[in-house]
């Protein structure tokens, strides 16, 4: 009883927000939370001026942690709320004021068991950036004999998580999942977005951005995965002042990568900055499967050295080698204008809801591309496109695909970062090798020969056991007894077993050869 009157003086709230901001727009014509919708243009007694998707940006700030962080994620589904609404939010800000520095220290303290002083050797107290889950100070620690000599000192930023942001963002996912559950009960149009699937996933992604951990984790395997390239630079993690709640890190700093003015000012070469970006965006994405999901100007900037730095690591994108070689087919279906294996490749990944016709996909998916054809590369927004690719979901009926929702984001992020710094160069035209040698060693001849090896040895190496299956069964059925699952067998089945184990060995053989013929 208690639960729910506080739930409803909480929806109350929030919709008094949204009218103030006169942010229902969304909501309204998306049908997303109607009941908040409604009781929120009940209460908007104005007209706020700014797009839809700026007022909500607004609103969601207001209203504090967990919501700026629906915000964010929200701005990954542009199939759910619209490309501009998307595209609004994935401006919002997640700054807040900052948590007094007392806080600060007896989290530190309490965390990592030890005094500051004896952890650090400079502590300031004024953060340097202050989000809805964390603020960030800087620091310097000592170094140790065997590092850089005695007496030497390193700069290090310490990231501390708010006091109480657990169980604030607890409540409130509670709240989302609540209104999820109901929408979709209520509003079948809505189930194909699978919005309680959907808050699950942002459940899980709050979860592990509010443990640091993780992010040291994630951080040290981009770090691991680009060792060897000299024009990245992740941050090295220091794990022995690090926790659950707090996160040391080596200090980095440069110019934000879209500062144009700045970058020209420090000698750096724009089209070098921007190769190097498209070799660490495709890198991460087809070579790693692994990507950092919030590149945006304020976490990524350009070094004195010239290498591309990188700080923020709470979200990170994953591609499985399955979506990857899907994603392969797709382009070259895509270049080579054949729309039927394109809407086959669907198909087969599992984006084409069962039911539908394959050929109508392939007509629409014609629709969305022939645009394209012929026009310049540097014309060409690939991120657009695959939005335009991924909006079809909605008359298909297609599941929504979170993985590909986020990638298309960080692309258009990478294009806005390529148009503000060399306006007639698309980022695209730079990574065009990249992505060629890739689909090369991914679906190329030799490739498909590799996969065709290694589905061979996993079938060889299950074949003794199914042959050994097999001789049980006949050897049932050769003395019209059940199969022994000790495996016992007379002389005479012994006999009959081998026998039947050569035969079978020999038939599996080939079997297995003409199917690599006809392959």
């Amino acid at each position: 009883m208690l639960r729910g009157i506080r739930t409803a003086f909480r929806l109350l709230g929030i919709a008094r927000t949204l009218a103030r901001h006169d942010a229902v727009a969304p909501r309204r014509d998306r049908g997303i939370a109607p009941g908040v919708a409604w009781a929120a243009s009940r209460l908007s007694r104005r007209s706020v001026p700014g797009r839809p998707g700026q007022k909500l940006a607004a609103a969601l700030t207001e209203l504090g942690p967990t919501f700026i962080k629906l915000g964010q994620f929200l701005s990954t589904r542009a199939d759910l709320l619209g490309e501009q609404v998307a595209a609004d939010l994935a401006e919002l800000q997640d700054r807040l004021p900052p948590f007094s520095s007392v806080e600060a220290r007896a989290t530190i303290a309490a965390e990592l068991d030890r005094e500051i002083d004896d952890l650090f050797v400079r502590f300031d107290d004024e953060p340097v950036s202050a989000a809805s889950i964390a603020q960030v100070h800087a620091a310097a620690v000592r170094l140790s004999d065997d590092e850089d000599g005695a007496g030497a000192v390193r700069g290090v930023a310490v990231k501390v998580l708010r006091p109480g942001v657990e169980q604030a963002m607890g409540r409130d996912i509670e709240l989302f999942l609540s209104l999820a559950e109901l929408a979709e009960s209520t509003q079948p149009r809505l189930r194909r977005f699978k919005p309680v699937q959907a808050m699950r996933v942002f459940e899980e992604t709050v979860r592990l951005e509010m443990d640091l951990r993780m992010e040291a984790a994630a951080a040290s395997e981009l770090a691991d995965n680009f060792a060897d390239e000299p024009y990245y630079r992740v941050p090295a993690v220091d794990w022995a002042r690090s926790s659950r709640r707090v996160l040391t890190m080596e200090w980095s700093s440069g110019i934000p990568i879209d500062d144009r003015d700045g970058l020209l000012a420090a000698g750096h070469d724009l089209e070098r900055v921007l190769t190097d970006a498209a070799a660490v965006f495709f890198k991460q994405v087809f070579r790693d499967g692994f990507f950092h999901g919030d590149q945006h100007p304020g976490n990524m900037f350009v070094r004195e050295d010239g290498a591309i730095g990188v700080v923020d690591f709470g979200i990170m994108g994953r591609l499985s080698d399955k979506t990857r070689r899907y994603l392969a087919d797709m382009l070259l279906a895509t270049l080579a204008r054949d729309y039927r294996r394109l809407a086959q490749v669907h198909a087969d990944a599992g984006y084409l809801a069962p039911g539908q016709d394959v050929d109508i996909f392939a007509q629409a998916l014609r629709s969305v591309c022939e645009p394209i054809v012929g026009r310049a590369l540097e014309e060409i927004s690939f991120a657009r496109l695959l939005g335009q690719l991924l909006n079809l979901t909605e008359t298909f009926s297609m599941p929504v695909q979170p993985q590909l929702l986020l990638l298309q984001k960080n692309m258009l992020m990478a294009e806005g970062i390529s148009r503000r710094l060399v306006p007639g160069l698309n980022i695209w035209v730079l990574a065009r090798p990249l992505i060629e040698d890739w689909m090369r060693e991914t679906r190329g001849p030799e490739a498909r020969l590799r996969e065709g090896a290694e589905a061979t040895a996993r079938v060889l190496e299950r074949l003794p056991r199914g042959l050994e299956n097999l001789d049980r069964v006949l050897e049932s059925l050769t003395e019209g007894t059940e199969p022994r699952p000790d495996g016992v067998r007379s002389p005479a089945g012994r006999d009959r077993a081998a026998a039947w184990h050569t035969r079978a060995l020999w038939a599996g053989l080939a079997a297995l050869g003409l199917l690599l013929l006809l392959d």
